[in-house]
């Protein structure tokens, strides 16, 4: 077994498509670390705000065959892969790690770099893993989160509730 990070974010029909996509993760993946729902403005491109967060869980699958289960989840969510990079998601499901691997594996590259540049991905990723450590940086996330400029994103926890369990919860 292979214990992952993925970080999960819509902003359109945003709660539909997370529940949706944790669903499709838990029958995939069996039972998942969940951070809290966060939600942010979008990065990159003017669009509505997304909600975002990091959900972790151990795996038997190859990294070639999570990638094609995760992009199948996203077209099952309606994913359009033709418009430009910053654009309206319905969902996006990235591999953040992949145990200690380092490197690139059917096109993805691990770790994925969005872990120490978005704090929409790093919070989360600290709250649910604060002592793993990130495999290249060898930090943990607690302490790659507490350097991090805090001030250069917001982002606030959102109440969200996924088959009947409340996830997160505003402040």
């Amino acid at each position: 077994m292979t214990m992952i990070y993925l970080s999960l974010g819509s902003n359109v029909d945003r709660h539909r498509h997370i529940a949706a996509a944790l669903s499709a993760l838990n029958y995939l993946l069996g039972e998942l670390q969940i951070s809290s729902v966060y939600e942010s403005k979008s990065v990159g491109f003017e669009g509505s705000n997304f909600f975002n967060l990091v959900v972790g869980a151990d795996t038997t699958l190859s990294i070639t065959e999570l990638s094609e289960n995760l992009k199948r989840i996203e077209d099952n969510n309606g994913r359009k892969r033709n418009g430009p990079k910053f654009s309206p998601r319905t969902l996006d499901i990235d591999i953040l790690t992949y145990g200690d691997f380092v490197g690139i594996e059917s096109g993805v590259e691990l770790p994925r770099a969005e872990i120490t540049k978005n704090a929409f991905v790093l919070l989360p990723m600290a709250e649910i893993a604060s002592q793993a450590k990130h495999p290249q940086l060898l930090q943990t996330y607690a302490q790659l989160w507490s350097e991090y400029d805090q001030s250069s994103q917001q982002l606030w926890v959102i109440d969200f509730v996924w088959d009947g369990k409340k996830i997160s919860q505003a402040q």
